[in-house]
């Protein structure tokens, strides 16, 4: 999906994280709760010896009970036939004159990197020219090589720096790498691992943000200093461009393209959602673009720069006040010419039921991916002086992203799902509004007789919150079906119908009922939508979560008994908060790489860049609500809790394992139930390949079986 260069970056940027801090005697003795039972801070030792030996019994045991059940393996070779399925739709990026893909299938476990013509990508088996064999490559090296994407110079799509992660931590050693040869540049750019941040400024200069040494990262772990890396230099010769602040979450180079001239710029994020855009100038000059500092830059179209708003705006010199969720666009050469903004225009303003999704910008369109009531639909737009658009006539059956565009062609590629129909992917030149169904998969499990529906629960301040449901026609309303309930609810992360051969074939076929909320906190309707749960207004955010189960309850579509929920990451925070605030809802509670200690999560890893989402604990009237809130701190000794199975990874550099260990450690000691499954590898997906997702999601499923259908 194409986001904001500000967001992109940011995305980038969540990929990071900083060294934990080492466990000592005194640490042990140190109270993480109000009660007088203690998570020890050894468990904050990633790799630490006592800490590994914990989380290895509990390995154990979880997996002990849960690979003995007879659904597991069932569930596991179901999971492994679909994700190394040959007739998989093979997602590509069309540059220059080849359309790019990478790869991963039961004989090429960590991927290859390959490419093909783009008619031969419209072909049912396209002759593929691989370029790099990431198993080879870690074979070769005796390393757990993780493919992390490339960056490919705009004047030589032959040339780019390719990402590669040890274990599939977020933190990756880059490399330059030659298309033509097939081969890494020798005496090439090279950045060693570290969460770095690199654009290509011209074919001899990379300006590179990463870990420069002693005092480089911020409080986040993010780079804050951007330096000129020249062909042929050390980079420890590079020459400082641009710095930013400690405290600062991070701070990333970037570029685009305007009259034939790459403009080079750094995004100083001052936090997750503030940033102050600077433009490089040759002279070295570091030059303020002059925006509102919630606002995103989204590229530049004819002459255009394009920027999207989380807030009201009113330009200095306007009498026009340009509303929250706005795409609005001026004069790049003006303010190249005078340094200021001049007249402004809108090019799109959302209702209250929609937002703009991805923004998309080709030779001679501009593409923008609007999502209403929760559906997705592409509009190509032109400028003249003024915006004029067209609706794609693409089926309106799900959610739409447009998967590949780059600005020296109008072929773009358009992926379409819905949770019953499987992916299609279509080409479509924007120019002529020429449309043709490329490719597409497979049903991956039955779906013939499945119902879907889009329902509303009210909040506690009345607000109706849309969820999905899906299940069998002619279910029964006895309250009954097992059912599983997932949401994210932050981050301005929007929840869309998807298609997943994995959770159709292990649940839905199973006889599961499936329910997407789309709680707030998420993106679904625009920024207001996000802000609503900020900080310590967050509540609302777990309100909702809480509404949707008590609705599909009411409606008999299931019970406690029978109902789960699952979530990872912010949502594993979710998972965290409903297992202490309502465990009497759910009889069931998957948490995949989740946030728990919210008085502790800014001191770990990537923690501190999330502070602009959850509060400060260092804020007195923050930390009380995050007090409040923090699952970690509000287990009930003697409370009656729901089973809940812990999922993470120890590489993981982004969210720190840590959390799910004191979590676990916590109800070990007051002998609440619970499964804990910790991956060695893997990073922030708890999978470092294909097999190992198999692994865990029959590990999720076979729990949640357990615990719903049984």
């Amino acid at each position: 999906m194409k986001r904001s260069v500000f967001t992109g970056v940011i995305s980038l940027c969540l990929l990071a994280g900083c060294t934990p801090p080492t466990s000592t005697q005194q640490d042990e003795q140190k109270s993480m709760t109000s009660t007088t039972v203690t998570a020890p801070l050894w468990l904050e030792d990633v790799e630490g010896q006592q800490a590994l030996d914990k989380v290895s019994g509990w390995n154990k045991s979880t997996l002990d009970k849960l690979t003995a059940d007879p659904r597991y393996e069932g569930y596991r070779q179901a999971a492994l036939t679909i994700v190394n399925a040959s007739d998989k739709i093979p997602y590509g990026s069309y540059r220059g004159d080849k359309v790019y893909n990478f790869w991963q299938d039961e004989n090429h476990v960590r991927g290859v990197l390959r490419r093909t013509s783009l008619t031969q990508y419209a072909e049912q088996q396209p002759q593929w020219e691989t370029l790099l064999d990431i198993d080879e490559l870690s074979s070769r090296e005796e390393k757990n090589w993780v493919y992390k994407g490339s960056s490919c110079l705009d004047s030589n799509v032959e040339r780019c720096m390719v990402s590669l992660s040890n274990g599939g931590k977020d933190a990756a050693e880059v490399r330059e790498w030659d298309h033509s040869t097939k081969s890494f540049v020798k005496d090439g750019f090279f950045v060693p691992e570290a969460k770095s941040s690199i654009s290509w400024a011209d074919a001899d200069t990379l300006h590179v943000a990463t870990d420069w040494g002693e005092n480089s990262l911020t409080d986040s772990g993010y780079p804050y200093i951007v330096k000129a890396y020249k062909r042929g230099q050390s980079l420890t010769d590079a020459s400082p461009l641009f710095s930013g602040e400690k405290t600062d979450v991070g701070v990333f180079p970037f570029s685009l393209t305007f009259a034939a001239k790459q403009l080079n710029f750094v995004v100083r994020a001052v936090t997750f959602f503030e940033a102050e855009n600077f433009w490089l100038s040759d002279a070295g000059e570091a030059v303020s673009l002059g925006l509102p500092n919630t606002a995103n830059i989204n590229g530049i179209f004819k002459g255009q720069l394009l920027v999207s708003l989380k807030d009201d705006w009113t330009p200095a010199g306007s009498n026009a006040t340009f509303k929250s969720g706005a795409l609005v666009a001026f004069d790049m050469q003006q303010w190249m010419d005078t340094k200021t903004i001049g007249a402004v225009s809108l090019v799109y303003q959302p209702t209250e039921r929609a937002t703009l999704d991805s923004v998309s910008i080709t030779a001679n369109k501009l593409v923008l991916n609007r999502l209403e009531n929760v559906a997705n639909n592409i509009y190509v737009y032109d400028f003249d002086g003024t915006w004029q658009y067209t609706k794609l006539a693409l089926p309106e059956n799900g959610s739409m992203s447009v998967s590949s565009a780059n600005k020296d062609s109008d072929i773009i590629f358009v992926s379409q799902e819905s949770f019953v129909a499987p992916d299609t992917l279509y080409q479509v030149d924007v120019n002529t509004a020429t449309i043709s169904s490329l490719k597409s998969i497979p049903a991956r499990f039955d779906a013939k007789d499945l119902v879907v529906a889009q329902r509303f629960a009210s909040s506690t301040d009345g607000v109706q919150i849309p969820y999905f449901v899906i299940h069998k026609q002619g279910m029964q309303y006895d309250g009954s079906n097992p059912t599983l309930q997932y949401a994210y609810g932050g981050f301005e992360v929007s929840m869309k119908p998807s298609y997943s051969g994995i959770l159709g074939k292990n649940w839905l076929e199973q006889g599961g009922v499936y329910v997407l909320a789309n709680i707030r906190g998420g993106g679904e309707f625009g920024p207001a939508w996000h802000q609503a749960g900020l900080k310590t207004k967050r509540q609302i955010i777990y309100d909702d979560m809480i509404a949707v189960a008590e609705n599909i309850i009411a409606k008999k579509i299931t019970s406690p008994k029978h109902l789960g929920i699952m979530g990872g990451s912010n949502g594993g925070l979710l998972m965290g908060v409903m297992y202490t605030q309502r465990p009497d809802l759910w009889n069931a509670v998957v948490c995949q790489v989740p946030l728990l200690d919210m008085l502790r999560f800014h001191t770990l890893l990537a923690g501190a860049s999330w502070v602009g989402e959850y509060g400060s604990p260092e804020v007195p009237e923050e930390r009380a609500f995050l007090e409040k809130i923090s699952p970690l701190h509000n287990i009930d000794p003697t409370g009656q809790y729901p089973s809940i199975l812990f999922v993470t990874s120890t590489k993981d550099d982004r969210v720190h394992p840590a959390h799910a260990r004191k979590m676990a450690y916590m109800l070990e000691q007051y002998g609440h139930d619970f499964e804990y499954y910790e991956n060695i590898d893997g990073g922030h997906s708890a999978s470092a390949n294909l097999q190992e997702t198999a692994k865990r999601t029959a590990l999720e499923y076979t729990f949640l079986s357990q615990k719903l259908m049984n």
